[in-house]
């Protein structure tokens, strides 16, 4: 189930990692505020929305699966609110998601995936739509926080934002930086499922005036398997055309989720 379970999260959470052009590293230097309530949290998080349009980078990926070490660079192509696409170098593998489709092929191994979020949601233990994926990954909150009360606490030099009554079944910690209110942590906790996912932003950057993701560690446990992956940003462009070229080979054989139970 952990193998099934690390492919797929690969495939999906490592698509809509963003970055941007040669921006100015962000020093976080703000100190948190024992007086800032959540709802003030919450304004001042919603400012900070990414507001860019299209995005072009090569990401550098590194992934350590079972104590093996593997480093990845591909092309990562994303039109925001509509579609995240990802290339391997010389077209071994490509992704491409949009709202109500999920879809990637592999040449090694010579199979596919195309299929919708019910399938990736009932893998994951969680809902999950277009729009949580993105914003997980472009260092914004997995919910909308308006959508429920929440709670904040401190812990270190992050903000902690915790739904007032967290659920039995999915438990969520959103960890905030106060220098810019961004992200600096999202975990999500299946205790029942001794599932644990943690997203960390290492670092961000300024361009345009907008702060955006510069490094990110992705953390995925089950049961006594962990998985860790870790994104690095070059060659950045932001706001420029796109293309999203993708068909799947004839002859592939389809990857059924069900089969990973």
């Amino acid at each position: 189930m952990m193998r099934r379970f690390n492919y797929l999260l690969l495939s999906i959470l490592v698509i809509g990692l963003v970055s941007c052009k040669s921006g100015r590293s962000v020093v976080a230097s703000g100190k948190v505020d024992s007086k800032l309530s959540a709802k003030q949290l919450i304004k001042e998080n919603d400012k900070r929305d990414a507001k860019f349009k299209t995005l072009q980078a090569k990401v550098k990926i590194e992934v350590i699966d079972d104590l093996k070490a593997s480093s990845y660079t591909v092309n990562l192509r994303m039109e925001k609110d509509k579609t995240i696409w990802i290339g391997a170098t010389l077209g071994l593998a490509r992704a491409m998601i949009t709202p109500d489709r999920v879809q990637f092929y592999d040449k090694i191994n010579n199979q596919y995936f195309d299929g919708d979020y019910s399938l990736l949601s009932e893998l994951l233990g969680i809902d999950l739509d277009f729009q949580q994926v993105q914003s997980l990954l472009i260092g914004e909150p997995l919910y909308n926080l308006k959508d429920q009360n929440y709670i904040i606490s401190i812990n270190d030099n992050s903000y902690v934002l915790q739904p007032k009554r967290q659920n039995s079944i999915l438990e969520l910690f959103l960890l905030f930086n106060p220098s810019h209110f961004k992200m600096d942590s999202q975990q999500l906790l299946q205790p029942s499922k001794r599932r644990f996912l943690q997203i960390d932003y290492l670092g961000y950057q300024d361009v345009d005036k907008e702060i955006l993701p510069q490094n990110i560690k992705i953390i995925a446990v089950e049961e006594s398997e962990e998985l860790n992956v870790v994104m690095e940003y070059k060659s950045v462009t932001i706001n420029e055309e796109v293309r999203f070229p993708f068909r799947i080979p004839s002859g592939f054989k389809e990857i059924i989720l069900s089969d990973a139970k």
